[in-house]
């Protein structure tokens, strides 16, 4: 199918309105720092929430699931544990507002609450952070930047447009080049409209997508009414055991070698190793990114626990109505996609735009070109913002030009924007596809940030020191990983080359670089321990600070919710697997499935009301 006039037509309308969006935003950006990078923290938690849910539907993840949900059936729903997605639950019960109580504008400047201004290891620990998530941002700006050149290419084939463009380009750039052209429009916006046009920018990408979204699982139920998806047995099913167990041997064998390759054949094995990182990983906080910039532009610590708990109601069954929709639709007509990734082989992440290019009737195709486009504009601007907070707020402002000017910030901020797109972009050209990355990204460098930074919340000794030392080892051991891996392989000493396998050997290196580090220096100071726990009120191993506070207000409160908090993340995590089971299932037509879903999530929610809701405190 071609894009039809309408489709085109939807697609520039939209392209349109978010550079008039930054444009005519620009005033309101520019009144103050605050305003341009944390919307002035006036927005609504409902609006940020939405926002932050919109950076989260990215193309490049969206055409990963769709693979995953292709192979792996409805088991694929475990495998995006990877990130972990239940951090929004760790955040939603207790996090979020720990966080927001700091009235930080960046992850780095709220170091500054918990080991103070002076000390060993405390200008350490704040530039360790401020790389990690400048190391983070440029990555996740590679890994949409190729996942949306490859969408775009389907739909707008090189040999069709090449006589208008004025110079050659290599077949195996061609996706670079269209993702650097899309790459433009999301800068502009972002970088003239600051925080209000990115959270005003995707409510207008959310309902689009929300409705090209619904249109497609529709669309795939009346084309399955009546037939039989030819898969494996055990597909429909979302339990396992220790072997996945899911033979593709004469109905699409290439997905076998996916399996292979993917390194996921022996499942029990990497889902307890998924959990045990992922609750680490949860349990350290929102990492320096958009997702961490949106809780702290919150108003209240309140609002941000509301607003993060938002985010899986409003994406999860959206975004899982698209994924089973096209992943239904390429197994009806797999034998009709060209899924070929040119050197004789499936490319599974080509399942998504093939679909949609053959499926899709006028107007819904141009809907949710659109929508997909705007998800990538949206987390490429969420991303953005986050970079420029960081070199503009822990940098320029701290190191380079502490008085400056409104002006010279807002300058700066412009300057810093288009900077970091162009290094994302050139990193992008390096990286292979969209799973190297990913991979990278979930497996490697967040395994070296988690040590640092469960530590820094639960136990009072942690000190600055051991938070630089602890960092500094898991993310050196992160970018040295893929080369070891890789050396390994070739000279016959390892097998297994997925990242996540290798996650505890990073945690280990991080935790005896935690440990080595905070006691070979002093605890932080007292009144900087004193000043954050009676703020932050977190629990945990806090005692000798715990007796100190209460010696000075005997009438101080410890937080005793560690067994309500924990309780209510395993309720909010069962609750987050039925939103995603629940389009599965209502595209499959598989009703006793729905309707014990539906029952376990109304229970939980109205446990959550009680246990959770209304127990919701600044």
């Amino acid at each position: 199918m071609k894009l039809q006039f309408i489709d085109i037509s939807i697609i520039v309308l939209y392209l349109a309105t978010m550079v008039m969006l930054g444009w005519f935003l620009r005033k309101k950006a520019r009144q103050n720092k605050e305003s341009y990078l944390m919307g002035g923290k006036k927005l609504p938690w409902y609006m940020l929430g939405m926002s932050d849910a919109s950076d989260m539907f990215d193309i490049s993840g969206t055409m990963w699931m769709v693979a995953l949900c292709f192979v792996y059936g409805i088991k694929s729903i475990w495998i995006p544990w990877l990130w972990p997605v239940f951090n929004q639950v760790f955040n939603m019960m207790y996090l979020s507002k720990w966080l927001r109580r700091s009235n930080a504008n960046t992850g780095a400047e709220w170091l500054a609450t918990r080991f103070g201004l002076r000390g060993k290891g405390v200008k350490g620990s704040h530039n360790i952070v401020v790389a990690f998530a400048l190391i983070g941002c440029l990555g996740f700006l590679a890994y949409g930047f190729i996942g949306l050149g490859k969408f775009i290419e389907i739909f707008v084939p090189w040999e069709a447009i090449k006589e208008y463009v004025p110079f050659h380009i290599a077949p195996q750039y061609v996706a670079h080049f269209y993702g650097i052209v899309f790459t433009l429009f999301a800068m502009f916006y972002s970088i003239l409209g600051g925080m209000h046009s990115i959270v005003l920018g995707d409510l207008i990408k959310y309902v689009i997508m929300t409705i090209g979204c619904f249109a497609i699982a529709i669309i795939a139920m009346i084309h399955l009414n009546g037939s039989t998806l030819n898969v494996p047995k055990g597909w429909s099913d979302p339990f396992f055991g220790w072997n996945l167990n899911l033979d593709w041997t004469g109905i699409v064998s290439e997905a076998n070698k996916k399996i292979a390759d993917d390194g996921f054949s022996l499942f029990g094995i990497f889902f307890m190793m998924m959990l045990l990182k992922g609750v680490f990983a949860a349990a350290a906080g929102p990492a320096p990114n958009y997702d961490m910039q949106k809780i702290l532009s919150t108003r209240s610590p309140k609002e941000a626990s509301k607003m993060t708990g938002f985010v899986s109601i409003i994406l999860l069954p959206v975004r899982y109505s698209m994924v089973i929709g096209l992943t239904v639709l390429g197994l009806l007509y797999y034998n009709q996609l060209n899924l070929s990734n040119g050197a004789g082989g499936i490319d599974f992440e080509r399942v998504l735009p093939a679909t949609i290019n053959n499926f899709l009737p006028v107007g819904i195709l141009g809907l949710v070109l659109t929508g997909l486009l705007g998800a990538f504009m949206g987390t490429f601007s969420g991303t953005l913002n986050a970079a420029q907070a960081y070199i503009v707020n822990d940098i320029y402002l701290k190191y380079v030009n502490p008085k400056a000017s409104n002006k010279k910030i807002i300058s700066m901020n412009y300057l810093t924007g288009v900077v970091v797109v162009a290094i994302g972009v050139f990193f992008g050209f390096l990286a292979k596809d969209v799973n190297e990355i990913l991979q990278w990204i979930v497996g490697g460098l967040y395994g070296g940030y988690v040590a640092s930074n469960v530590l820094k919340w639960y136990w009072w000794r942690f000190n600055a020191n051991g938070f630089f030392w602890g960092m500094t080892a898991g993310v050196a051991g992160a970018l040295i990983m893929p080369y070891a891996i890789s050396w390994g392989i070739s000279h016959g000493y390892i097998t297994q080359s997925l990242p996540l396998y290798w996650w505890p050997v990073l945690f280990v290196l991080s935790v005896a670089g935690c440990l080595i580090g905070t006691y070979t220096a002093p605890p932080t100071e007292t009144e900087t321990l004193k000043k954050f726990y009676k703020t932050v009120r977190p629990w945990g191993f806090w005692k000798p600070v715990h007796e100190m506070v209460v010696k000075d207000d005997p009438s101080f409160e410890p937080n005793k919710r560690f067994k309500l908090d924990m309780f209510n993340v395993v309720l909010g995590i069962i609750a987050q697997l039925c939103m995603t089971l629940l389009p599965m299932y209502i595209v499959l037509s598989m009703h006793l499935p729905l309707i014990v879903t539906i029952a376990i999530l109304t229970v939980i929610v109205i446990i959550l009301k009680k246990t959770w809701w209304n127990k919701l405190e600044d």
